[in-house]
C-alpha cells in the first residue's frame, strides 16, 4: 500500500497559498492549509480597504486545490517530537512535513502613545479598525501616517486622493529603497496632493489627538496610522525553532529549519542562511514553490533545490490613477530607471492582479509557477549561530 505523506501548511497568505496548491503534484500528498481566517487576505490592498477605495479578501474557494484541506484556526504550537501541530481550539494534527509560513505583521512600536493611539495598516483587522474610525472622522480632521516606506507611503497618498489632510512623518528619508528620480517623482505628487511630508524629523510620542516630534515640534492629529515597520509571529520561537533577531525562522539555503529536516519555512517569516530576503508578495510566492519543492524532494528521496529568486523592483501606488514602477537589479537595489503615472498605476493593478492569479493557476496546474532567478549567491556552512556569507547584497527587510 503506498504511503499517504501528511503536509501540514501553516498560513494562507501568499506563500503558504502557494505552497499548498503546489504541494498537490503528488496524489499521495495529503495537504492542510491552517489559516485564522476564513478568507484569503490580498494584503497589498489594505490600503485601499482602509481607505475605503477597494476591497482585500478573496474566498479560498476560488483559490485553492480542491484536494487542500482548510483548516480555519491557529496554529499555537509545533511539537517536534510528537510531529503535530497544537491549534488554539485544542485540536491536533499530526504531520510527516510542515511549511512554515505564517508571514508577518505589524511591528509592536517602541513610541510613547504608539500602541494605545495609533493605528496599524498591516493586518485585515487593524485595516477594517482604521477605514472605520476614519468613516467617524470630518474630512477636514488632521492625519497623520508614520513611517516613509512603502505601506506609508500608500497609504498617505490613498487618503490624499479622498480629500483626507495627511502629514506623512517619515523619520527619515522618503521611500529610501528607490532610485533619487523615484523619490522625487513621489515627492512632488505628495505635495501636488496636499500631503506635509516630514523627513527630518522622528516621531517620539503618540497623543489622542497629536504627534510629537523629536526637534520639539507638535502636529494636530485627529487619527494616527502606524506603518513604521514589520514583525513576524513567535511560533517558530514558542515551538523551541531557532530564529533570527525578528523572530524569522532560521533554514538554510533549501529553507530547511536548521533545527529539524521536517520543517520547511516560506514567505516574510523566513530567514534562509539568516539572510532573509525584502519582505514582499513578490518573493512570497517563489519562497512558497520552492518551499513545496523542498518537501517534494524530501519525500522522493533527491536532493532539494538551492533557494534561486531575484527581486526585479517595486510598485508603489500613488492613490488610484499613479504609481511608481521602480526597476532594480537582481540582488534588488535600485537602478536609476523607473516608470511613473499612468503607465505606473496600470502596471501596478497587473501586480495586484497576477498576485491571486498566480496562486489560482497554481491551483489548476500544480508545478505551474516561473519566476526571475539569480539574485541570491550564498556560500559556505550556515547554522543558527553562524550565518553564512552573502557573495551578493543581501535584500534588505521592508
Amino acid at each position: 500500500m503506498n504511503k499517504t505523506h501528511k503536509v501540514i501548511v501553516i498560513g494562507g497568505g501568499y506563500a503558504g497559498m502557494l505552497a499548498a496548491n503546489r504541494l498537490r503534484m503528488r496524489d499521495d500528498v495529503d495537504v492542510t492549509l491552517v489559516n485564522p481566517r476564513p478568507a484569503f487576505v490580498d494584503r497589498i490592498r489594505l490600503h485601499q480597504f482602509a481607505a475605503g477605495t477597494g476591497e482585500a479578501t478573496v474566498d479560498f474557494g476560488t483559490m485553492l486545490d480542491d484536494g487542500v484541506h482548510l483548516v480555519v484556526d491557529t496554529a499555537t504550537r509545533i511539537d517536534t517530537a510528537a510531529r503535530a501541530v497544537r491549534l488554539a481550539s485544542g485540536r491536533e494534527l499530526g504531520y510527516d512535513y510542515v511549511v512554515y509560513a505564517v508571514g508577518s505583521t505589524a511591528a509592536a512600536p517602541a513610541v510613547p502613545g504608539a500602541a494605545e493611539f495609533a493605528v496599524p495598516v498591516a493586518e485585515l483587522e487593524s485595516a477594517r479598525r482604521l477605514r472605520d474610525e476614519l468613516d467617524a472622522l470630518p474630512p477636514e480632521a488632521p492625519v497623520t501616517v508614520v513611517g516613509g516606506g512603502l505601506t506609508g507611503i500608500e497609504t498617505a497618498a490613498e487618503l490624499a486622493e479622498r480629500g483626507r489632510r495627511v502629514t506623512l512623518a517619515c523619520g527619515g528619508t522618503l521611500a529610501p529603497s528607490l532610485s533619487a528620480g523615484g523619490r522625487r517623482y513621489i515627492a512632488k505628487w505628495l505635495s501636488r496632493h496636499g500631503v506635509a511630508v516630514v523627513e527630518a524629523a522622528k516621531v517620539v510620542e503618540v497623543r489622542p489627538d497629536a504627534v510629537v516630534f523629536d526637534d520639539g515640534t507638535t502636529r494636530a492629529s485627529a487619527l494616527t496610522v502606524w506603518s513604521a515597520g514589520f514583525a513576524v509571529p513567535e511560533l517558530a520561537a514558542a515551538s523551541g525553532l531557532s530564529t533570527d533577531d525578528l523572530g524569522r525562522l532560521l533554514t538554510d539555503e533549501t529553507l530547511t529549519s536548521v533545527d529539524d529536516d521536517r520543517i520547511v519555512a516560506a514567505g516574510d517569516s523566513a530567514a534562509p542562511s539568516g539572510l532573509p530576503l525584502r519582505m514582499s508578495c513578490q518573493v512570497a510566492g517563489p519562497l512558497g514553490a520552492q518551499a513545496a519543492d523542498t518537501v517534494l524532494s524530501r519525500i522522493a528521496g533527491t536532493e532539494p533545490p538551492v533557494l534561486d529568486v531575484a527581486l526585479v523592483g517595486s510598485c508603489v501606488s500613488l492613490g488610484r490613477h499613479a504609481a511608481v514602477r521602480q526597476f532594480a537589479r537582481k540582488d534588488d537595489t535600485a537602478q536609476n530607471f523607473y516608470v511613473g503615472g499612468r503607465l505606473g498605476a496600470a502596471y501596478k493593478e497587473l501586480t495586484y492582479k497576477l498576485g491571486v492569479l498566480k496562486i489560482r493557476r497554481e491551483a489548476r496546474k500544480p508545478g505551474s509557477l516561473r519566476w526571475v532567478k539569480g539574485g541570491r549567491q550564498v556560500t559556505g556552512p550556515v547554522s543558527a549561530a553562524a550565518p553564512a556569507t552573502p557573495t551578493r547584497t543581501a535584500s534588505p527587510g521592508r
